[in-house]
């Protein structure tokens, strides 16, 4: 999408957890972890912006490695600023996660809800959101941090079909795509036991291409000595059961489910108010519907992943 608004792009990235495939023609690829960004972020270079995605995700994980998470997300996170910084580069979109709120106290979430993250992971990304508050204020930097919440879908045009790949995989739908698709005996389900309307999780999802536009619209509207503060999801929450419900109305194949224990630091209910997110940037979803998301997210799963098999 870049590319196509007319930027030229660079994309720094070790492919430690990515897929050189999902690489752009036309975009200039570096083979560095976030830790050596300026060795590229140069003042000669003449940047003009720079979009960090450069996270480990899995909050699971974190619970139990959380040097590797203080590490790559946080520390990574402030070798980039730096390097920002050092060759006078001006906007800064910043990949932040509604990890950060924990157990909200109020639904839909808001940006000034309570921050009190329930894992490593939502910890390590609510440090660099701080950080980014501090070197706007100290240094300039037009900084703005867009909290996701679940992502899901493919971007699929006439050229371009990119959709997860990650390995292992740990995010429900294709988890569960994989169970449609016969390449995996079960899907588990973590916890029924949950204060929700069917006991099992509800996170609020957003389509991966909504999401990319999100950040061009970021892009644009970042102002100098500012961070701004963004919740990006659809508002309207979905269980784990019913997300499992339009898995097997889109393939039409069962989806056998085991149900598990909780998972530590999975909060019941994520839901984002997106409000700000429109009115500020002009943001709206184009694919807020979990068949759109599930539709998609099939779409290149069936041509893109079973192939592979």
């Amino acid at each position: 999408m870049l590319l196509d608004a007319g930027h030229e792009v660079v994309v720094l990235d070790d492919l430690r957890t990515g897929h050189r495939v999902a690489l752009a023609p036309d975009a200039t690829h570096v083979d560095l972890p976030v830790h050596e960004a300026a060795q590229v972020l140069t003042r000669e270079a003449g940047f003009d912006g720079v979009l960090h995605f450069a996270a480990l995700i899995a909050a699971g994980e974190s619970m139990v490695k959380p040097e590797l998470y203080w590490h790559n997300n946080t520390v990574g996170s402030l070798a980039l600023i730096d390097a920002v910084r050092a060759a006078g580069i001006p906007r800064l979109v910043f990949s932040s996660t509604a990890a950060v709120y924990g157990n909200p106290t109020e639904l839909p979430i808001p940006e000034t809800a309570v921050k009190a993250p329930t894992n490593t992971y939502g910890a390590t990304k609510l440090a660099v959101d701080m950080a980014l508050t501090s070197e706007a204020i100290g240094h300039g930097l037009a900084a703005v941090s867009l909290r996701y919440f679940n992502v899901a879908g493919a971007h699929l045009t006439d050229d371009v079909a990119l959709g997860e790949r990650h390995d292992p995989e740990t995010h429900l739908i294709p988890i569960a795509l994989d169970v449609a698709a016969g390449r995996r005996e079960k899907l588990q389900l973590f916890g029924d036991d949950y204060p929700t309307v069917d006991g099992t999780c509800v996170r609020d999802y957003i389509h991966v291409a909504d999401l990319a536009r999100a950040h061009l619209l970021a892009l644009d509207a970042a102002t100098a000595a500012q961070h701004r503060v963004y919740n990006l999801g659809n508002g309207n929450g979905f269980t784990n059961r019913q997300v499992v419900d339009v898995v097997r109305e889109v393939t039409g194949h069962p989806l056998p489910v085991e149900m598990a224990p909780r998972r530590e630091g999975d909060p019941a209910e994520l839901v984002a108010s997106s409000r700000l997110a429109r009115e500020e940037l002009g943001w709206v979803p184009q694919k807020p519907t979990l068949h759109d998301m599930v539709g998609d997210a099939w779409t290149f799963y069936r041509t893109h992943i079973t192939d592979q098999a």
